[in-house]
């Protein structure tokens, strides 16, 4: 198998015209098309749906699911609200600034900037519950070589352990700035 990108990601909405809207308002992101069907055309159920498809640069494609007679979406209870999440590039940090401005003028209650001594983020939620993330990468050279390094070690400590490997934390013991 010769996987070439992802084609797309879809995630549930309540509504996706106020989705759409947003995520073009916020995330400057345009509708790339719609379809909608009464019946889903993998399984033949009668479900009635509308699936948009909205652009994320860079041929990515971020999309979403209205399902009018299915009960309201909720999220999984068992999982913190911090671990799912989809996460953007944005440029470099004044990209990341930017977009915290324009988030918080929508709004948006912005946690951040965080950093993760490889790129900085923020995070908000879209009107779905979804959480989202921007990230400015702020790798110094070598740094990736490095963690790709250690990444097997690490999977094999934590599949033995389930306690967090040292491996990298020289990555965490830097000193950062905090803009």
């Amino acid at each position: 198998m010769n996987i070439k990108r992802i084609h797309h990601v879809a995630y549930r909405c309540n509504d996706a015209k106020e989705t759409a809207d947003f995520y073009n308002r916020v995330m400057g992101m345009d509708l790339v098309l719609a379809i909608s069907e009464d019946m889903v055309p993998s399984t033949k159920a009668p479900d009635p749906y509308m699936h948009i498809f909205l652009d994320a640069g860079m041929g990515n494609v971020l999309a979403f699911f209205e399902l009018p007679t299915r009960p309201p979406m909720g999220r999984d209870e068992n999982t913190p609200n911090w671990v799912q999440h989809i996460a953007f590039e944005v440029e470099d940090m004044d990209a990341l600034k930017a977009a915290k401005i324009k988030a918080e003028s929508a709004g948006l209650d912005v946690l951040g900037p965080t950093n993760h001594g490889i790129f900085k983020s923020i995070y908000f939620f879209d009107p779905n519950g979804h959480r989202l993330e921007l990230a400015a990468n702020t790798d110094q050279p070598g740094d990736l070589e490095r963690l790709h390094e250690v990444a097997p070690a690490m999977i094999e400590e934590w599949a033995r352990t389930k306690k967090a490997p040292r491996h990298a934390a020289w990555l965490h013991d830097r000193e950062f700035d905090d803009d």
